[in-house]
């Protein structure tokens, strides 16, 4: 065999997770549906639109405004880190998933995009709108993956990766959620 065929022959798989921690994991849930974690983040302004948000030990996840919108364009819009962590839980989902049912990927990206409204100005002054008037209005998400799998088992774990995405069901479905002075 030439090494040109050799090269054809090769697939990279990417890093996997630990499938017996996965099992673990997924059996502590079947004992105690019920159990919830709390996420944690502290978010510091510096100034214009452009914000620091905590999170445990990791370098800050900074947040900016682009320039048309009177920010600084130093870092993605609060937007785009909402779709890049719906886009990072679903990554998370189909990686679990096909590990869970012995699938090796070789490649997984996502392409995330959501049509946004905010002709209400955050409040300052725009037009007059409705709650579920701003915001994300539409999101769609296209899944290029390959692993050792058929197409259809591939699209299965895609399916049942969104359909338990903590994410993308917070999206979906209302939440409480308060905001007040502290």
């Amino acid at each position: 065999m030439s090494q040109h065929e050799l090269k054809k022959t090769i697939k990279a798989y990417l890093r996997p997770i630990d499938r017996d921690g996965l099992v673990t994991f997924a059996q502590s849930g079947r004992e105690n549906p019920e159990r919830r974690g709390t996420n944690i983040v502290h978010t510091v302004c510096e100034g214009q639109y452009r914000s620091l948000s905590y999170v445990g030990d990791h370098d800050p996840v900074i947040v900016d405004e682009p320039l048309h919108l009177f920010g600084q364009d130093t870092a993605p819009a609060p937007g785009e880190i909402v779709l890049s962590g719906l886009g990072g839980c679903l990554a998370v989902g189909i990686t679990a998933v096909a590990t869970f049912k012995n699938v090796r990927l070789s490649r997984l990206e996502l392409h995330v995009e959501g049509d946004v409204g905010n002709t209400a100005a955050w409040g300052a002054g725009g037009a007059p709108r409705e709650p579920s008037q701003m915001g994300f209005q539409a999101i769609r998400v296209k899944v290029d993956v390959e692993g050792d799998a058929t197409r259809e088992e591939l699209e299965e774990i895609v399916r049942q990766a969104n359909y338990f995405s903590p994410v993308a069901n917070s999206m979906r479905n209302p939440i409480p959620l308060e905001v007040s002075l502290s």
